[in-house]
């Protein structure tokens, strides 16, 4: 037996090396776009073992065990579980259907109404549904003992929120 020859990795070390791999890919291309299937990881193997049905059955084995989910493309994903693409793919629909954007609050101030919690809930539906505060705040946060307006315009929410008071 020639020494110079190492023997078929095991499956725990197939997965390790295809896992090393696989990130490798991602850090240099930004995600995987070469890896789709088990026969694609075998030449890097057969640059390290000796080419062989054995190996390539050890390579299969690995790919199959670490149940690696496929983006669109079919190529592989190493960083989540068949379970998180689901997940994300849900969310990606329902993101879709309800129109979301991201917005940011840096640039919003802040007003801190305190009330009566147990008023919290419908002052905050009543304020969502009034035309005259629909324009003037970005969200409503409730909390313990009130509500907090994030707004672009401070001055004029408390302007109509004092005259609303004072009615």
């Amino acid at each position: 037996m020639d020494s110079a020859l190492k023997k078929n990795p095991s499956r725990k070390e197939c997965e390790k090396a295809i896992r090393r791999i696989l990130i490798t890919e991602i850090l240099e291309n930004g995600k995987n776009k070469h890896f789709r299937m088990a026969t694609d990881f075998i030449t890097y193997f057969e640059a390290l073992y000796p080419a062989s049905d054995s190996l390539t059955k050890q390579v299969q084995r690995a790919v199959k065990a670490m149940n690696m989910p496929k983006d669109e493309d079919g190529f592989f994903i190493i960083d989540r579980t068949p379970e998180q693409v689901a997940q994300d793919k849900e969310l990606h629909a329902l993101f879709e259907q309800a129109n979301v954007q991201i917005e940011s609050l840096d640039e919003c101030e802040r007003i801190f109404l305190s009330l009566d919690p147990d008023y919290r809930s419908f002052l905050t539906y009543r304020i969502t549904h009034s035309d005259t505060l629909q324009d003037k705040y970005v969200t409503i946060q409730e909390t313990n003992n009130g509500l907090i307006i994030y707004t672009r315009d401070k001055k004029k929410l408390e302007q109509v929120l004092q005259r609303l008071m004072l009615l």
